[in-house]
């Protein structure tokens, strides 16, 4: 595993940290193999009762790598449907994994940054954190994040979300049932070590089986694979192009009516 990733054991519970800074820990394709090992080993390690999933710097995760995205207009724009399928594969993994998650998010999670902390089962923030989908503004779908964030919010705050495109801080988030709680971020490490003990009481298998059922009576309607596809072809499209070079080149899209913001 490589730095981008950190993988260390605070008992209970093993703390899998996003360690790109300096991109505000976008998820690049070397970060999304990494954190898919990452959890895979926790799902594996006796030592971990439960995951923290937190990152490094002034983010949690900005969302997907803008340089890789940039890409997938001109040179690899065949690998748009490959990394759709490894995203959508991690937040598969992360919702399913037998044992409780928790986000602890320490900034901005946003778009697919979002989406790591709908997987998760619980979630503590930071008041200042950013928590949003802007894709919309892009001429891109979140179709991935959609199941997770209706069975937080509810359907009338997923329309405002996702179809506006706004951003909300950790207080609104906690208003809404996207976040458990808020606090300091001096406070943040030790209220999701706190949550990790309490989770450490319960059985592992009743904890196992209790997430299971939750999942089972929370059933989506539309499978992993098909929003997957959903999110990956408007990539391919003009409105797609023209809204993710308008907003690389710093400019409105060219479906806002001239004279708007």
């Amino acid at each position: 595993m490589s730095d981008i990733v950190q993988y260390t054991v605070r008992s209970p519970a093993a703390v899998i940290t996003i360690n790109r800074p300096e991109k505000r820990n976008a998820l690049s394709r070397a970060l999304i193999a990494e954190l898919t090992d990452a959890f895979l080993r926790a799902a594996n390690d006796p030592a971990a009762r439960c995951v923290i999933l937190t990152g490094t710097g002034p983010a949690f995760c900005a969302g997907m790598d803008l340089d890789e995205l940039r890409n997938t207009l001109g040179p690899d724009s065949d690998k748009v449907w490959d990394d759709a399928s490894r995203l959508s594969a991690l937040y598969e993994l992360i919702y399913t994994l037998p044992k409780p998650t928790i986000a602890a998010v320490n900034g901005a999670a946003v778009a697919g940054g979002a989406g790591l902390v709908t997987v998760c089962d619980l979630a503590v923030s930071v008041p200042d954190a950013k928590f949003g989908y802007p894709e919309v503004r892009r001429g891109l779908v979140a179709a991935m994040v959609m199941p997770h964030l209706l069975r937080h919010v509810g359907e009338r705050t997923a329309r405002w979300l996702l179809l506006t495109g706004e951003l909300i801080d950790g207080l609104a988030a906690l208003r809404m049932g996207l976040v458990n709680q808020v606090t300091s971020a001096e406070n943040l490490a030790e209220t999701a070590h706190a949550w990790a003990k309490s989770l450490a009481e319960g059985g592992p298998k009743s904890l196992a089986t209790t997430k299971e059922l939750l999942r089972g009576c929370s059933r989506q309607g539309v499978g992993v694979e098909e929003l997957a596809k959903a999110s990956a072809a408007p990539r391919l499209t003009d409105e797609c192009r023209a809204g993710l070079t308008a907003f690389f080149e710093k400019r409105q899209a060219p479906w806002i009516p001239a004279g708007e913001l």
